[in-house]
């Protein structure tokens, strides 16, 4: 009869909630098979209980589909609770939890009506575990606290990422999904059965890292300096250096004031890690990046994780990413690294958008189609200057459209695409391409385009990119790139495309990196992320 009940009431519970909330956006099929009889578990809440507790607790409103979601599946028995008291599961999320509150100081997570009961039933004894209000307000807690922590965890803080700059569509995570999973599967690890990148727990490790790092720091600012210290030089400054290089990053060095060879090695390693001229000299740009207070890095860190939890797993397919503040392009194939070089990305008055899509064809001998805003503010007070302007440039005007000339430059040595360009269809005509000014590459800042990215080796991208079409040879490509006209090639299989905006990351030797925020978006998040 009980079990009739529970089945009736939650057929009822499911309706109010379709009808009332609005929330429900899917068919939930319950799982018939689960029973009083057929369960290991006794316990069986009545689903009124959870249409009183949703509606009392206003924090938990955002949940409200999960909940439905997550009970009606299991015919409305308990998740937390069995026979014998809190299952081990229970005592495992409340570690986990206590753990990121301790560690990250996440007072945001903080529940203290949770802990108070957490630690009732934690400590009772398996007889004295009987159904009562109180079980039941313990149950509907630890699953409103789970969703509340795997929505901060792995789906990131609620806000537009639009109003950041951000295009790439959130990664989705099934909060009902993974608590089933994580019941299910007796995991103390939610991670495992959420999709995540694999740069978060990279991330997550180094931020614990800095956090225990920032206890011992005593920061000794270093002055800035007339000339650069080179390897031979001694100075007391150095010693200083030292110091703070073993701290940061716990090198082998000798304590004197000697710049050695070993010390070169260091600064080479602290310069790469920071996005400076990998040349051994100390200058006032890696004086600056020493001074920075750990506090700061993990500040930044923070940040960039938040990032990190937005981007969809990774895969074993091939893509590829741009990092914008890194000025570099990077080819994955099932997991490493085939393929990188160096790149030129918008300028700060020209930010180069973050966003996705899908590399669907490579056009050899471009056509550079000039956008009207660079034909209106740059070439035609050029042409009022210098009448032959047009064709000093090889351009040409195509047409007129109300009154401004569509002007285009013909492919050849000096077009502003340079040999080839690599499209991937998207609303912010944004692209990769080539380009002839090659001596910008060797520049340390290469935020200068006017938007889309300009690629160091354009070719052995081609090359890579049309590996699986044979008839496109080192050769053929060669040739591809001197015509007159332009020649698209359609690539057979699309490849994803991502431009990202990380000022931190950890490489895949496990070494953490830090760039300058060169459109000011890490500024804009810490005032979402730490508003407190």
């Amino acid at each position: 009869m009980r079990n009739q009940l529970v089945c009736f009431l939650g057929f009822l519970v499911f309706l109010s909630f379709a009808c009332n909330s609005g929330s429900a956006k899917k068919k939930v099929v319950r799982d018939s098979t689960i029973t009083i009889a057929t369960s290991y578990n006794p316990l069986f809440l009545d689903s009124v209980s959870l249409v009183q507790f949703i509606s009392s607790n206003s924090w938990v409103k955002e949940f409200e589909q999960q909940f439905v979601d997550f009970y009606t599946d299991r015919n409305f028995e308990y998740a937390w609770f069995d026979s014998t008291g809190l299952s081990e599961q229970a005592h495992h999320f409340y570690n986990l939890q206590n753990d990121h509150i301790t560690r990250l100081s996440d007072s945001s997570l903080f529940n203290k009506q949770f802990q108070q009961l957490y630690t009732v039933y934690a400590n009772k004894p398996a007889n004295a575990i009987k159904e009562n209000k109180d079980v039941l307000n313990t149950e509907l807690l630890f699953t409103a606290q789970f969703f509340k922590y795997a929505a901060k965890v792995y789906k990131g803080a609620n806000i537009n990422l639009a109003d950041l700059g951000w295009y790439i569509p959130r990664k989705k995570v099934n909060l009902h999904a993974l608590l089933d999973s994580v019941i299910e599967k007796k995991s103390n690890t939610p991670i495992n059965y959420a999709p995540i990148s694999l740069q978060y727990p990279r991330m997550e490790q180094w931020l614990y890292r800095l956090l225990d790092m920032q206890k011992k720091e005593v920061l000794d600012s270093l002055p800035n300096i007339k000339k650069s210290l080179r390897s031979g030089d001694s100075s007391e400054l150095i010693g200083r250096i030292k110091k703070r290089l073993i701290f940061l990053q716990g090198d082998q060095l000798s304590n004197n004031n000697i710049y050695d060879t070993t010390m070169v090695l260091a600064i080479k390693k602290f310069q790469e890690r920071h996005g400076i001229d990998v040349d051994g000299v100390i200058g006032n740009k890696v004086i600056a990046d020493l001074n920075i207070p750990l506090g700061k890095r993990v500040e930044q860190l923070l940040i960039n994780m938040e990032r990190a939890r937005w981007m969809p797993p990774q895969q074993d397919s091939t893509f590829v990413l741009v990092n914008i503040p890194e000025f570099r392009l990077r080819v994955f194939e099932q997991g490493k690294v085939a393929l990188q070089m160096n790149v030129i990305v918008g300028s700060s008055a020209n930010n180069t958008v973050i966003f996705n899509g899908n590399l669907q064809y490579i056009v050899f001998s471009p056509y550079w189609n000039v956008p009207e805003s660079i034909v209106r503010n740059e070439i035609l007070p050029a042409i009022r200057r210098n009448p032959s302007y047009i064709a000093k440039h090889n351009m040409e005007i195509t047409q007129y459209s109300g009154g401004l000339p569509q002007i285009r430059q013909k492919p050849g040595a000096n077009n502003a695409l340079g040999r080839v360009k690599f499209l991937f269809p998207n609303n912010f005509s944004i692209y990769l391409h080539d380009t002839p000014n090659r001596n910008l590459f060797t520049q340390t800042n290469r935020g200068l385009s006017h938007g889309c990215i300009r690629i160091a080796e354009p070719k052995k991208f081609a090359e890579f990119l049309l590996r699986d079409q044979p008839k496109y040879t080192s050769a053929a490509i060669d040739s591809l790139m001197y015509l007159e006209k332009e020649k698209w090639v359609t690539l057979k299989k699309k490849l994803p495309v991502f431009l990202v905006y990380f000022t931190a990351w950890v490489d895949q030797s496990g070494e953490l990196h830090f760039r300058r925020d060169i459109y000011q978006h890490d500024q804009k998040m810490a005032q979402k992320l730490f508003q407190n």
